[in-house]
């Protein structure tokens, strides 16, 4: 995209979405290949049907982005680059990338190829755009919970292109953030196979009921189904804050669907770029066309104006059926989905007796729409026996450019004497005319291919070229070390109990800032480290916390610091606040590459990712990591709050319980310091019973996360974890339904 330049983005999930779509009069689209892409059950491309895309896309005008937005495992890294490859050469214009890992090997080996740093990178503001940036990225896609002044405030302090969705479907959770379908079902969303869980009915419990508040209606259970997001209203204020890119949910939408919502959003993007924001105004007809494509129940404007809320909520449950506008579908069918976008070109035909028949074409081509020329010769032009053809005869004939993808914005025929050729031979030259036509404009977006200096020669693998130590694993006897993330202040003393703890989390909210250096004491005092754990999300909330707060921490005496999110790495640095910096599981770290790029952030240590099973955990290596063996787990973290949806806000941190159909219960935190609810899987993780499997990964920590443990079972799960991990007895840890995670099956 030519940089301050305004576009239309559009869902493709199959080749005939994507045709609509440019129908439709989108100015990009993104698709998905047969691999790394997040929408695993769309009708995704083969690599011939990819290349043919690109090309068709190229040939119309329109930019082409793959989405190789999936996390990544070590073992499939060798396949990355080959993969890509083909698609590079094409002229494939940019990858929209989650995995960090993926940017960095794009980077080093395509480095004129765009890469788009996905919403599943959970990028909530400046800092972390600045650091996706570091990584390679030319645009941000960020979190879709921002506000316009958030936005904009990446637009005022970084130099980098920003899309923002628009329109579709919006997820509960922070997208990049859940792990709720892959913890219930083994479809990770992080792999593009999410079974929606979010979407299902359930029963709060456990809320706290709010002095003339509303509590929910009986049959509103679908507590954390979202509206579908419409933007239509706010198109002049997101253009304004410096959105480059409009981006519209759907890659799982019909094509109908996508030539609809496109063809709207084109008509009210072209009249604010005629009109101006004085000018702009939606015609209601619009929005019901809108409703009528899809209704989940409502439309909401999502995040950029509120922070969240019930009115985004479609609490009761979606009708099985409703009936579809024939008449609405039957103009989308006929105006976009059966009609192909045609190239216009221009072209002058030389038609002289005894001379070589010679057409010259000419179009716009390549991203800044250059004018490229062509000239085709046919046979010579015969003397004509009886009737001559006549100027309008050859332009009819030439006319007729039939299932080729152009039209005629200009034709002259120039005719010199008593000519004559026969129809199959002007048809031929047209032919030949307008597939060498073809050519030309696809070479200008083509490219030569790229590999690694040096790759090839050294006869080693990617992975042992981007770490000497691939494969290898210490195989030392060093016996692990015990970490205790503590999210309940009351168990403090338990824990400082337990010998065998070197190193106590604690939840940067669930011990209050005036308490931190105490606390730290306390630690220091039982001959324990104390390491500071920061939020899950770090947005203007949590900055304007640790900035009231940046005194305590620097002089509570704190060990290290455990960061969660991208923006928190950069606001230690720019705060000089020069501590030992840990990364967790929330950082994700699926293949060395990843892992190089955090550990190039300055994290000392990194955490084990939980959606992996132990061979592949066995891929990373042995240096340096945390694996967690028991607790709770985080399974979303979310804007929303199930307390404020159930009846208002209290403004008062506290647990509440999503029931689900099967009568599981999800515990919820609110956060309220930071403003958002953690999800918790419903049972916790537990290793004990598989300490030979968990001594072959030769961690250098286990760590155990208690939220709503008791002091006996937190006393009883230390007991248990010197016992079985570092002498090798077996142990009874607290009795109890739990769940080996993805530790044996992995993700998909």
């Amino acid at each position: 995209m030519r940089k301050g330049e305004v576009e239309v983005l559009a869902p493709a999930g199959s080749y005939e979405s994507m045709q609509a779509a440019i129908s439709a009069g989108a100015d990009a689209v993104y698709i998905g290949g047969s691999r790394f892409g997040a929408r695993a059950y769309a009708d995704n491309l083969t690599e011939e049907r990819m290349l043919e895309a690109i090309d068709y896309a190229h040939l119309r005008g329109v930019s082409l982005y793959m989405t190789v937005n999936t996390l990544v495992k070590e073992r499939e890294m060798d396949a990355l680059i080959p993969y890509l490859e083909p698609y590079y050469r094409q002229g494939l214009d940019a990858v929209i990338v989650q995995d960090p890992g993926v940017a960095r090997q794009v980077r080093r080996y395509f480095p004129d190829l765009a890469v788009h740093a996905s919403t599943q990178m959970t990028i909530t503001g400046v800092r972390g755009a600045r650091i996706a940036k570091e990584w390679g990225a030319t645009r941000v896609v960020p979190a879709r919970e921002l506000s316009l002044e958030e936005i904009q405030r990446i637009r005022e302090e970084l130099d980098i292109e920003i899309e923002c969705f628009v329109h579709g479907a919006l997820c509960y959770c922070y997208s990049g953030q859940c792990l709720l379908s892959s913890f219930i079902g083994g479809r990770s969303g992080n792999r593009g196979r999410c079974a929606q869980p979010c979407r299902l009915p359930y029963e709060i419990r456990g809320a706290a009921e709010v002095p003339g508040g509303r509590k929910l209606d009986r049959d509103d259970r679908c507590v954390m189904s979202l509206k579908d997001l419409c933007t239509l209203d706010l198109l002049p204020q997101l253009l304004e804050a410096g959105v480059n890119s409009l981006k519209i949910e759907g890659r799982m939408k019909s094509p109908r669907y996508t030539a609809g919502v496109v063809s709207i959003y084109r008509k009210y993007v072209d009249r604010y770029l005629r009109d101006g924001s004085e000018g702009y105004r939606v015609d209601p007809e619009d929005k019901k066309m809108l409703l009528d494509l899809f209704d989940r129940g409502g439309f909401t404007e999502g995040y950029f104006r509120q922070h969240n809320g019930r009115d985004m909520i479609a609490l009761k449950e979606k009708p099985a059926f409703r009936p579809g506008n024939q008449k609405l579908q039957e103009y989308l069918d006929e105006t976009y989905v059966n009609r192909e976008k045609k190239v216009p070109i221009r072209g002058r035909a030389l038609f002289r007796e005894g001379e070589p028949l010679r057409l010259k074409l000419s179009a716009a081509a390549g991203p800044d729409r250059v004018l490229v020329e062509t000239v085709t010769e046919g046979k010579p032009v015969q003397p004509a026996l009886n009737q001559p053809l006549s100027a309008e005869r050859i332009e009819k004939q030439l006319h007729k450019t039939g299932q080729t993808p152009y039209v005629w914005e200009q034709l002259e025929v120039e005719t010199e004497g008593s000519g004559f050729l026969p129809m199959q031979d002007l048809n031929q030259w047209r032919r030949a005319g307008l597939e060498q036509l073809t050519e030309v404009m696809a070479a200008v977006w083509r490219r030569d291919g790229r590999t690694e200096p040096g790759l090839k020669r050294t006869g080693k693998t990617q992975a042992e070229v981007r770490d000497p130590e691939a494969g290898k694993n210490a195989g030392t006897e060093t016996l692990p070390e015990i970490h205790v993330l503590l999210d309940a202040p009351e168990l403090l003393a338990a824990v400082l109990e337990a010998d065998a703890v070197s190193e106590i989390q604690m939840e940067c909210d669930s011990f209050a800032p005036e308490r931190w250096q105490e606390t730290v004491q306390a630690c220091h005092k039982a001959g324990r480290r104390c390491v500071l754990a920061m939020p899950a999300i770090f947005r203007q909330e949590a900055e304007g916390y640790f900035d009231r707060n940046l005194e305590q921490l620097r002089e509570a005496g704190f060990d290290g610091i455990l960061i969660r999110s991208l923006e928190e790495a950069d606001y230690l640095k720019q705060h000089a606040v020069r501590l030992p910096v840990y990364g967790d599981f929330q950082l994700y770290a699926w293949n060395r590459e990843a892992a190089a790029a955090l550990r190039q952030l300055g994290l000392a240590r990194l955490t084990f990712p939980l959606e992996l099973n132990e061979r592949e955990l066995n891929d990373l290596g042995s240096s340096g990591w945390e694996l967690p063996v028991y607790g709770y787990m985080p399974a979303m973290v979310s804007a929303q709050c199930v307390q404020k949806t159930y009846a208002g806000c209290t403004r008062r941190p506290g647990w509440t319980r999503l029931k689900d159909r099967t009568g599981k219960e999800l515990p919820v935190r609110s956060r309220c310091a930071f403003c958002f609810n953690t999800i918790y899987n419903p049972l916790p993780l537990s290793l004990f019973g598989l300490a030979k499997e968990v001594r072959r990964l030769t961690p250098s920590a286990l760590r155990l996360q208690f939220t709503r443990e008791t002091e006996a079972q937190a006393r009883a799960l230390l007991s248990a974890c010197t016992e079985e991990f570092w002498y090798g007895r077996e142990a009874a840890p607290a009795a109890g339904e739990f769940t080996r995670g993805h530790f044996r099956r992995g993700a998909e």
